[in-house]
């Protein structure tokens, strides 16, 4: 039985972060996977080496007990040599065999179908047993699919009023409604459209973050939004309104109070984003004073006029 190199297998060091080993494994059961490569003996093979490296990686328990068997490999195969039991210094396969008969489990697909004999021999329990238990035979075990996830953009009037989005799965099309007060960082569950189940296993779900896309002058915090509004001096001396843009799009009119100074913040209720019981958040507006670069000769003599009166 030779050894299987989990690491190598998926192409990441064996220092590697729990993402790196998440990123890794997904972007190649994306390149392998069965949907892609029909009639691909050698990809269907692939996939079922990636998803067992990821079975043992992705899991802290069996990526510890793999590390410990690496730096053990040695002496199991002088077991092996030396006749096993019967033989020599005794090899501890307490270690790698779940503890009392206890047997792996894995919530989601691993990606592969039958596992290996290397994987069965140290992760299924007795010698050549299997990793979901019940003296199975590795072709009758059935496994849920990979969960999948993934990021849709939609912007804030679909948020607002619903819409439709035509996503690609796999290479297939799959029509996506969208309710309207839709919230950033809302996450949806489809089910059954994650990766397909292994020999009869129900296949996995599929996750979509919503994140709204907002126009580039307004700012999220929370629920709440923020953008600036600008008035001129003598709005801003003598009072009156400004015109504050809306992630809908339109203007809301502010009163400006005379005297107003640049960097006062103006409230304006129920126009941020959907918050969780269906509310919304509020759009803060900030002042921001826009002095003129160009001046005429009878506006420059105005506020000159205006300084000496001031003096």
């Amino acid at each position: 039985m030779n050894y299987k190199d989990y690491y190598k297998i998926l192409g990441v060091s064996k220092d590697a972060t729990q993402d790196q080993i998440k990123k890794a494994y997904r972007k190649l059961a994306k390149k392998y996977h069965p949907d892609k490569n029909k009639g691909n003996a050698a990809a269907e093979e692939k996939f079922k080496e990636i998803g067992e490296a990821h079975a043992v990686l992705s899991d802290p328990e069996k990526r510890k007990k793999y590390d410990q068997l690496g730096a053990d490999w040695e002496q199991y195969e002088q077991f092996q040599r030396s006749g096993g039991a019967r033989g020599g210094q005794g090899f501890d396969w307490s270690q790698y065999m779940g503890g009392q008969g206890g047997q792996f489990t894995f919530e989601t697909g691993a990606g592969g179908g039958a596992f290996s004999d290397f994987f069965r021999t140290f992760f299924g329990g007795a010698a050549g047993g299997d990793p979901f238990g019940g003296g199975r035979s590795r072709r009758s075990s059935s496994m849920r699919g990979q969960n999948y996830q993934s990021v849709l953009n939609i912007g804030f009037e679909e948020a607002l009023k619903g819409g439709e989005h035509i996503i690609q799965l796999d290479g297939k099309r799959l029509k996506l409604k969208i309710k309207p007060g839709a919230r950033h960082g809302q996450k949806i569950r489809i089910r059954g459209k994650g990766g397909p189940g292994i020999n009869g296993g129900t296949p996995g779900d599929l996750y979509i973050t919503y994140h709204i896309a907002l126009p580039p002058e307004f700012k999220a915090e929370g629920e709440d939004l923020y953008v600036d509004a600008f008035v001129d001096v003598p709005t801003a001396v003598l009072g009156g309104k400004v015109a504050v843009p809306t992630p809908e799009g339109s203007k809301a009119r502010v009163k400006i109070p005379a005297g107003t100074s640049s960097g006062k913040k103006f409230r304006l209720r129920g126009k941020g984003l959907f918050k969780k019981d269906g509310s919304r958040g509020d759009l803060y507006a900030t002042l921001q004073i826009k002095v003129p670069k160009v001046l005429s000769k009878e506006e420059k003599a105005l506020y000159e006029k205006l300084r000496d009166l001031q003096k």
